[in-house]
């Protein structure tokens, strides 16, 4: 009497296991997704709080202009300078969760925020009305656009 599996027995395991797994990778996915959209809400208030701290030290000036005026020129690594130096707001601009970026795409006063995102960049932020967005298309599980969180 043989101690060893027989073929059929191994496909019908194998089987099995394929039928389990495609009942709980669709679920693992859905939350690995939650968890993104959490994540970027959080960074999104993290960000929307460093960029208020400071405003309200700057004479409600937000950061991204260079030396600290609107007059002057829109530049991301200022944005990030003025927000991280010295760890007064932020340790670190944050990463989007979707595409792993923490760049800034900078809206100059007088253009108009964008209507849909395109997922090049981290964020997308216009200084002049202190406003910024998540840049990743698609919709959440509501129906609510990514760019409008």
């Amino acid at each position: 009497m043989s101690r060893a599996f027989s073929i059929t027995e191994l496909v019908i395991v194998i089987a099995i296991l394929g039928i389990m797994a495609a009942i709980v990778v669709p679920q693992f996915r859905g939350e690995v997704t939650q968890a993104k959209e959490a994540t970027a809400k959080d960074h999104l208030r993290s960000l929307r709080g460093a960029i208020e701290l400071y405003a309200s030290r700057h004479s409600g000036i937000g950061p991204g202009y260079t030396g600290g005026v609107p007059s002057g020129e829109l530049d991301a690594a200022c944005f990030a300078e003025q927000t991280v130096a010295g760890g007064e707001c932020l340790r670190r601009i944050p990463r989007n969760p979707f595409n792993d970026l923490d760049t800034v795409f900078m809206i100059g006063n007088s253009e108009s925020f964008p209507e849909s995102a395109t997922g090049q960049y981290g964020w997308i932020y216009q200084p002049a009305l202190r406003l910024i967005h998540m840049d990743w298309p698609g919709t959440d599980a509501d129906g609510v656009r990514y760019i409008d969180y």
